[in-house]
């Protein structure tokens, strides 16, 4: 290939989510410079070209170095590199060729913490720990469970509300005995993972299967798109609080004295329990158990579910998950509004976290609640959802008859029940208003229809209301 390059336009589908290119050759230079402009405004890709060598006819390439491609067809070879660091998050998508290269240090790391759980938990079903131990472990389950859903998430991440400074100072250590990294990377990666959800660009790509997003992606070196990505999100309101930032300095020590030293003391120090047995139970089968429930919410909570509010994406609404990690687990949900603290429309028992942010509230510890309202919940379901919602579900054609009946028969039977206790208030105030002598005979003026369209009740009619019978036999 001579020193002018000639060769080539790259054609991609905006909405395909792999990175396969198809090139079309025999384009002058300045048409090719012409299309790759004219394409940022829908990609925002920068197409380079690399020239392979050209080689002569003993393989030798132009710097006298020998090269195994002898063929003269090797002076027509290109290599398009797609550079995605402008690239919108619709157009990122999955690219499944990519090798990941496994970190084994983390690997092993990880077996082995799990093999040290399982054995804290045969240490409790044995019942070699006291009871209070294992109370107590359920306590910090729940209480570092907190950090993560109540300060890392809704509170640090999304900024759905705000607290006084002793909320967010308690938050950040019940963060820190969670052992899930320090809240500016936790923060981080959850903020890309919004933004970039299910991508390349995701920490914890759940389009990669089960495994990658439940824990692989611990185990493994980042894509390069994450790191890329990463370097982009807004983290200045983090750096300017100087509570993330001391967590973030001394995170390690922090986490040695707040997850490792003062859990396990404290069975050891008040009860006399076993030093192994409260390692074994308050650190290791503790910190096990709450990783998963996380880990939950990027895996199972991804794929496993429902799609009430936008069925044209991976989270779905997982009650089991929303039951193990206090209410996270409503993803389809938290994934079309981020920005509601509540992360769902349901209380508990299905959202502890959300109760005890109202209860904080009721308080004055915790105010400027941000929530979406009913209206736009019920447009988004209409819209985008799979129809699957308690209350805005449409009814696709893909739902079986007999229970497409049985769902108008339960609407009309509510609208009809409805209208009958309406009618019934109405006949209450009206004997309550006039004399004992009309006996039941005045006339009583209905302003809303009739259920029944086709009766001889309509909205303009008045139903003589003699009695309950009456007064059935006009609604029905």
């Amino acid at each position: 290939m001579g020193a002018e390059a000639e060769s080539l336009l790259v054609n991609r589908h905006r909405t395909k989510l792999d990175t396969d290119v198809i090139i079309k050759k025999n384009f002058s230079d300045e048409e090719t410079d012409h299309k790759k402009h004219s394409s940022v405004d829908y990609l925002q890709e920068r197409i380079a070209i690399e020239r392979v060598p050209d080689t002569d006819n003993n393989g030798n390439d132009d710097n006298g170095n020998h090269s195994n491609n002898s063929t003269n067809d090797t002076t027509n070879k290109t290599k398009v590199i797609l550079d995605k660091s402008n690239l919108l998050p619709a157009d990122i998508g999955t690219d499944f060729n990519f090798k990941r290269k496994i970190v084994w240090k983390n690997a092993i790391g990880f077996l082995f913490l799990h093999l040290l759980a399982v054995y804290g938990l045969i240490i409790q079903l044995l019942g070699y720990a006291d009871f209070r131990t294992i109370l107590y472990t359920t306590f910090l389950i729940i209480a570092s469970g907190m950090g993560v859903t109540m300060g890392a998430h809704r509170l640090f991440t999304h900024r759905s509300f705000k607290a006084k400074t002793w909320v967010r100072v308690l938050l950040l250590w019940m963060h820190t005995m969670a052992g899930q990294n320090c809240m500016y990377v936790w923060v981080r990666d959850h903020r890309q993972h919004h933004k970039y959800s299910d991508t390349d660009a995701d920490p914890h790509n759940a389009s990669r299967g089960f495994f990658f997003s439940h824990v692989g992606w611990l185990m493994s070196k980042k894509h390069p798109l994450v790191i890329e990505y990463g370097k982009k999100i807004d983290m200045s309101d983090m750096e300017a609080d100087p509570w993330i930032m001391f967590q973030k300095k001394y995170y390690k020590t922090m986490y040695l004295i707040f997850t490792v030293l003062i859990p396990t003391s404290i069975p050891i120090i008040f009860w006399n329990e076993s030093y192994l047995v409260s390692l074994f139970t308050t650190y290791f089968y503790r910190t096990v158990v709450q990783l998963n429930f996380t880990w939950c919410v990027n895996s199972v909570a991804h794929i496993f579910g429902n799609k009430p509010y936008d069925k044209n994406m991976l989270p779905v609404e997982s009650r089991a998950v929303a039951i193990m990690a206090a209410g996270e687990g409503w993803h389809n949900f938290h994934h079309s509004f981020p920005w509601d603290y509540r992360a769902a429309e349901l209380g508990m028992p299905h959202n502890l976290t959300t109760t005890l942010i109202d209860l904080l509230a009721k308080y004055g510890q915790i105010y400027d609640r941000k929530f979406v309202s009913d209206e736009v919940i019920r447009k988004r379901c209409l819209r985008t959802g799979d129809g699957s919602h308690h209350k805005h579900g449409r009814m696709p054609e893909e739902i079986p008859e007999g229970e497409l009946i049985l769902r108008k028969y339960i609407v009309e039977k509510q609208k009809l029940d409805q209208f009958r206790n309406h009618l019934e208030n109405y006949a209450k105030e009206d004997d309550l208003n006039n004399n004992n002598n009309n006996n039941g005979k005045d006339k009583l003026q209905v302003k809303q229809p009739c259920a029944d369209s086709n009766n001889s009740c309509n909205k303009d009619l008045v139903c003589k209301l003699k009695d309950k019978q009456a007064l059935n036999a006009c609604s029905a």
